[in-house]
């Protein structure tokens, strides 16, 4: 079942214009956790430090983001969108409001409401220091009776001092990561920086994703990741890129400015880490000389105004999610989600004089 719209994306292709505590929440014991929380021996009890929040308070914080969302959606309202969510998440939403508002009327699917299915969602609620800024993660399904396929971040953000999504992943198995548990049920945040104890931290992980992208792999993506569904799409995208115009164009990859740095990690049962990062990358189709001419695709409206360019240059917003081993292993790419945020390209030049 396609995704909810501007809630949880599909991955796209990339190839434009030719786009804590575990538990199953129906066994909770009350506000401070499940009733039913299987130790994890891995996972370390000292010093205890208190959970972010409750799980009745993660399935409030889920609740009020679902029904907010819907309502946002419903409106493309921007501003109401801003109060349940931030960081690259909001940027992808924003972005698809703006693709959403280049088409004509006639052109835009109906809006259908939608809603997480709080019975199967798994919640990994971390202990975190005082002072620490509080965070947890959720694996979700938006299909009731259907396990969770993505993995969602919310944390609470100082400056507004609420709950918000700050990031979803679409994942390429039901198969949940083996998040490590106390003996409470409830996760452990670990550094997902410069973390001596993990074989890659998220700056490496957000490398090798660029060098997927961009070189297929050949300097750092394949060192850094095991042949996993997801890091094979990536390579896949940059091949296909590459012969996509034939002699008539190309088609490049290349990291971007960033400006969502933040990354969150749960240590897991084998003693490596589950480590959700973003990353931003471009896509820039150009002719391969003069007398050809790239026409944007109705998707485009909204940046290119149907204006026929030389060269165009996407900009992707994409939130990751990997698994790191403790050792000096491979790390393992289990999804990635995209969104493109803009588009922009020089117009033919018989355009800029008609403009």
């Amino acid at each position: 079942m396609e995704s909810p719209i501007r809630t949880a994306r599909r991955t796209l292709p990339l190839l434009i214009g030719a786009t804590c505590l575990v538990l199953a929440l129906t066994g909770c014991a009350g506000e401070d956790g499940p009733a039913q929380a299987r130790p994890t021996p891995s996972a370390s009890t000292s010093p205890k430090q208190a959970p972010a929040l409750s799980a009745a308070q993660a399935r409030d914080v889920i609740t009020r983001y679902s029904k907010i969302n819907n309502e946002a959606n419903a409106d493309l309202d921007r501003r109401q969108l801003d109060t349940v969510e931030d960081g690259p998440l909001y940027a992808m939403s924003v972005s698809d409001y703006t693709e959403t508002e280049g088409l004509p009327a006639k052109d835009r699917e109906p809006y259908k409401r939608w809603s997480y299915d709080l019975a199967s969602a798994k919640l990994y609620i971390p202990r975190l220091a005082a002072g620490q800024e509080r965070w947890f993660a959720a694996a979700l399904s938006s299909e009731k009776g259907k396990a969770p396929s993505r993995l969602a971040v919310f944390a609470e953000l100082p400056r507004h001092k609420r709950w918000e999504m700050v990031s979803v992943v679409d994942l390429d198995s039901q198969k949940l990561p083996d998040v490590a548990l106390d003996r409470e049920g409830y996760a452990t945040a670990v550094p997902a920086n410069d973390n001596k104890h993990l074989a890659a931290d998220a700056n490496l992980l957000r490398t090798a994703v660029l060098d997927n992208f961009a070189t297929g792999g050949t300097n750092t993506g394949t060192k850094v990741f095991a042949p996993t569904k997801a890091s094979k799409r990536q390579i896949k995208v940059h091949s296909d890129a590459a012969t996509r115009f034939g002699d008539k164009g190309t088609s490049v990859f290349d990291g971007a400015d960033n400006r969502f740095t933040d990354a969150y990690a749960l240590k897991t049962a084998d003693g490596g880490a589950l480590i959700l990062f973003s990353h931003t990358h471009t896509q820039t189709d150009a002719v391969a000389h003069s007398g050809l001419q790239i026409n944007p695709g109705k998707d485009d409206r909204a940046w290119l105004h149907d204006v026929p360019r030389t060269s165009i240059t996407y900009t992707f917003i994409c939130n990751d999610a990997a698994t790191v081993p403790a050792k000096s292993q491979p790390s393992r790419l289990i999804g990635y989600t995209c969104a493109r945020t803009n588009a922009s390209g020089p117009p033919l030049p018989s355009w800029t004089a008609r403009a």
